[in-house]
């Protein structure tokens, strides 16, 4: 995978009320088909893989959590509802990493899609182009369960 990395990303959510302050992230970002991110999203759910190590947040009194699924729960700001991230619950929800959502970064440049994943539940209405890696949901989940630190921005 694409192991450039891009430092000092800053985002907020719609009404400011939650900021973050990434001091790296890969310069890939990745989009998920699921039902679950679909519905999230409105879309297919966007996001770049930043480590827990180098995320701080600002106004966590506003960031409500739901656990989405059994391996994974979605944030967001309470006041104004715009997603922040999802992130692993298994095997060590405190220090998993974020699968932030790029439409919070205020700045984009130099993100590249590398990766769809659950391609196999993409409704037939759009479509990404360029050369990337395209996983079904069971792949997807298969390296889930073949890694037992969880997934990180190399995986994806």
């Amino acid at each position: 995978m694409n192991a450039e990395m891009i430092t000092g990303r800053s985002g907020q959510c719609l009404c400011g009320g939650v900021r973050i302050h990434a001091a790296s992230l890969p310069a890939h970002m990745h989009a998920c088909h699921c039902s679950m991110c679909r519905r999230n999203s409105g879309s297919a759910g966007m996001t770049v893989v930043v480590a827990h190590a180098d995320l701080r947040i600002e106004g966590a009194e506003h960031i409500t959590t739901y656990p989405s699924s059994d391996w994974a729960a979605r944030s967001f700001c309470a006041r104004c509802g715009a997603g922040l991230w999802y992130r692993l619950t298994v095997p060590d929800a405190e220090t998993a990493d974020y699968f932030l959502s790029v439409g919070i970064l205020d700045d984009l440049t130099g993100l590249s899609l590398n990766q769809e994943i659950y391609i196999d539940q993409k409704p037939a209405g759009y479509a990404f182009a360029g050369d990337h890696d395209r996983l079904t949901g069971d792949e997807f989940e298969a390296l889930l369960q073949a890694s037992p630190e969880g997934v990180s921005h190399d995986d994806l």
